[in-house]
């Protein structure tokens, strides 16, 4: 039992708004990389990631993860994100905050993704047993290259379209 929760239950709950923040987090960047705002999907994109986050903490463990930490890490730059679009509505630098802030986000979610991945899926893991060999940094490396990427040519791209009322 975790909070009350069947752990198989609490486990799916995690792993569902995980799933859900990485692709509503994936059209939200599609929008940036389009210039254009995706109004609810942002909201179920920050909404769901920040509870990925915290749920993630709901787990028993006798010491400091290193999901823990990326955990911390990725609530800090939800709150930068959160301040951005509904405190300072996009205005001047803070636009490309947002777009910065959010994108490395959905980047820690998807970091983890592929940790899991590696960790859970019998052909990976046999690839990666320890997550020190090769591919398992290969594929860390080709995410954190492609999400480097895209978020400078989002920053750019969203940067030059109008603020929306939020």
């Amino acid at each position: 039992m975790i909070l009350g929760i069947p752990a198989s239950a609490y486990t799916f709950i995690h792993v569902l708004l995980s799933l859900v923040g990485i692709g509503s987090g994936f059209v939200v960047l599609y929008g940036f990389l389009s210039g254009r705002w995706q109004g609810g999907w942002t909201g179920w994109f920050l909404a769901t990631t920040v509870a990925t986050s915290v749920t993630g903490y709901g787990f028993p463990t006798q010491k400091l993860t290193p999901g823990q930490i990326v955990g911390a890490l990725s609530l800090v730059v939800l709150a930068i994100a959160i301040v951005a679009l509904y405190r300072f509505h996009l205005a001047g630098a803070w636009r490309s905050t947002y777009v910065v802030s959010a994108s490395l986000a959905l980047y820690f979610n998807v970091f983890v993704l592929v940790v899991q991945a590696f960790e859970k899926l019998p052909a990976l893991k046999e690839l990666a047993p320890t997550q020190s060999e090769p591919p398992f940094a290969i594929a860390q490396l080709v995410v954190l290259l492609a999400f480097i990427v895209l978020t400078v040519r989002a920053v750019k791209k969203f940067r030059m379209q109008a603020a929306h009322a939020v």
